[in-house]
C-alpha cells in the first residue's frame, strides 16, 4: 500500500528537482555543486539527473504536465536570481503538489500502483483540510 503523499515524495520530487536543477544548469549555467546546494542534494545525485542516469521515463513523463514544468523554471529562476531561498523553493513545491493533487494528477498516479475505488476523494477531501 503507497498513500498519494508517498508517491509524491518517491516519484515526482524526484522528477521535480531534477527538472529543476537541468534549468539551474543549463538555462542559468550554474555547476553540479553549485545545483546541488541549492537544492539541498549531492553533487553525485545532480550527475545523474543531468546524464538522465536515474528517474528518466519519469522525468520526461512529469516534463509534459504543462503545471510541473512552469513550477520547475519558475523555482529555477527565483534561485538563479535568489529571489527564492530553499524555504520559498519548497512552499512553491508544495503549492505545485496541492495543485496536482486538486486536478487529480497524483490520483491517475497513484491508480497505476493500487486499486483506488471510483468513488475515493482523498485528494480532494485533503485539499479542503489543508
Amino acid at each position: 500500500m503507497r498513500t498519494p503523499c508517498e508517491l509524491v515524495v518517491k516519484l515526482v520530487l524526484p522528477a521535480f528537482r531534477s527538472l529543476v536543477a537541468k534549468t539551474l544548469i543549463e538555462k542559468y549555467h550554474f555547476s553540479q555543486v553549485a545545483a546541488a546546494q541549492k537544492l539541498g542534494t549531492t553533487q553525485a545525485a545532480i550527475s545523474h539527473y543531468v546524464y538522465s542516469k536515474r528517474g528518466d521515463k519519469r522525468i520526461k513523463q512529469m516534463e509534459a504536465i504543462p503545471l510541473i514544468q512552469s513550477a520547475a523554471d519558475e523555482i529555477a529562476l527565483g534561485i538563479a536570481t535568489e529571489k527564492f531561498s530553499s524555504f520559498d523553493a519548497m512552499l512553491k513545491f508544495c503549492g505545485l503538489c496541492r495543485d496536482l493533487r486538486t486536478q487529480n494528477l497524483v490520483c491517475e498516479l497513484h491508480k497505476d500502483f493500487l486499486v483506488v475505488p471510483e468513488s475515493c476523494d482523498l485528494c480532494l477531501d485533503t485539499q479542503k483540510t489543508a
